[in-house]
C-alpha cells in the first residue's frame, strides 16, 4: 500500500481532533446567546464619526459609488504541480475512482447504492518524486461505506487516469460531511428523544421545527468508552456516530450534546448527563 494512503489517514484522523476541539470552542462561546449578534455595540470609530461629522457639515448626502464585483478568471481544465485540484479534476476523479463494483458493493448515509463521498484531496508527491517537476498529479478519494462501515481511500493518477492504490479502514472515523448532518437531523426529529430540541426551538423563534433545513447543524464524530454510554451506542467508532451542535436559522445555539446519533445503525440514544 502506498504510503500516501497511510499519511492521508493521518491527516484525516488529525482533522477529526482539530475539528472536534474547535467545534467545542465555538459552541463554548456561542450556545448562551445568539450567534451573529452585533458586538459593537452601535459605537463607531473614529474614522466613521469624523466622516458623519464631515457630511452633516456640509448640509450634503454624500454619494457613494457602487461596487464592482471581478469576474473570477476562468479555471483551467487541468492544474500542474501542487496547484489545487480544479473543478473539471475533481469531477474525473471521483468518476475514476467510483467504479461499477464499488458503486454496486456499496451504501450512502442515506441508504442509497453507492458510498458516501466524503472528501478528494491532491495526493502528496512519493519521496522520489519531490524535486521532480514532472511528477504526476494524483488525488486521494475519501469514501464511506455504511452497508459495511468502512472507510475507503482510492489513489488516482490524473495523469494516467488510472486507480493506483486502493486503501480500506475499519474504525477510522473523519469528520462528518454536510450530508451527514443532513441525515443525523432527520433520524433525531424522527425520534421520541428530539423533543427537548423542538421545545427549545419553538421558544427561540414560535415555530415549529419540522425539517433539518430550520437549522445550522456542527457536529463532531462521537467514539465509544467502555462502560460509558449507553450499550446502544457500544458500536461507535466502529460505526459511524455524530454529536450534533444546532442552530435555528439567525437564532440561538441549542445545546443537544447529551444526544448521539448511530447513523449506521439509524438510532438515537442519550449520554448520562
Amino acid at each position: 500500500m502506498r504510503k500516501t494512503v497511510h499519511r492521508h489517514l493521518g491527516k484525516v484522523v488529525a482533522g477529526a481532533a482539530i475539528a472536534l476541539a474547535g467545534t467545542a470552542a465555538m459552541v463554548a462561546v456561542t450556545l448562551p446567546g445568539t450567534a451573529g449578534a452585533d458586538d459593537t455595540g452601535g459605537k463607531n470609530t473614529g474614522a466613521q464619526q469624523a466622516a458623519d461629522g464631515q457630511a452633516q457639515g456640509s448640509g450634503q448626502d454624500q454619494a457613494v459609488e457602487p461596487g464592482v464585483v471581478q469576474q473570477a478568471p476562468a479555471e483551467g481544465d487541468k492544474g500542474t504541480g501542487r496547484d489545487p485540484l480544479t473543478d473539471d479534476e475533481l469531477a474525473r476523479v471521483e468518476q475514476i475512482a467510483l467504479n461499477q463494483q464499488l458503486f454496486r458493493s456499496s451504501e450512502d448515509v442515506d441508504g442509497d447504492r453507492g458510498p458516501q463521498r466524503l472528501g478528494i484531496d491532491l495526493a502528496e508527491p512519493e519521496a522520489d518524486e519531490l524535486d521532480d517537476p514532472s511528477a504526476p498529479r494524483r488525488a486521494d478519494v475519501t469514501f464511506y461505506d455504511y452497508k459495511d462501515d468502512t472507510l475507503v481511500i482510492k489513489t488516482v493518477n490524473l495523469d494516467t487516469g488510472k486507480v493506483e492504490q486502493t486503501g480500506t479502514e475499519r474504525g477510522v472515523q473523519p469528520p462528518l460531511g454536510r450530508s451527514e448532518n443532513t441525515e443525523a437531523v432527520k433520524i433525531l426529529l424522527a425520534s421520541p428523544l428530539s423533543a427537548g430540541l423542538k421545545a427549545d426551538y419553538k421558544d427561540a423563534t414560535g415555530k415549529e421545527l419540522t425539517s433539518p433545513d430550520q437549522l445550522e447543524v456542527d457536529s463532531m464524530v462521537f467514539r465509544a468508552t467502555p462502560g460509558a454510554q449507553p450499550a446502544v451506542l457500544d458500536k461507535c467508532g466502529e460505526h459511524r456516530c455524530a454529536r450534533l451542535f444546532p442552530k435555528a436559522l439567525n437564532g440561538p445555539w441549542i445545546d443537544m450534546r447529551h444526544l448521539v446519533i448511530d447513523l449506521s445503525a439509524r438510532k438515537v440514544a442519550e449520554l448520562d448527563r
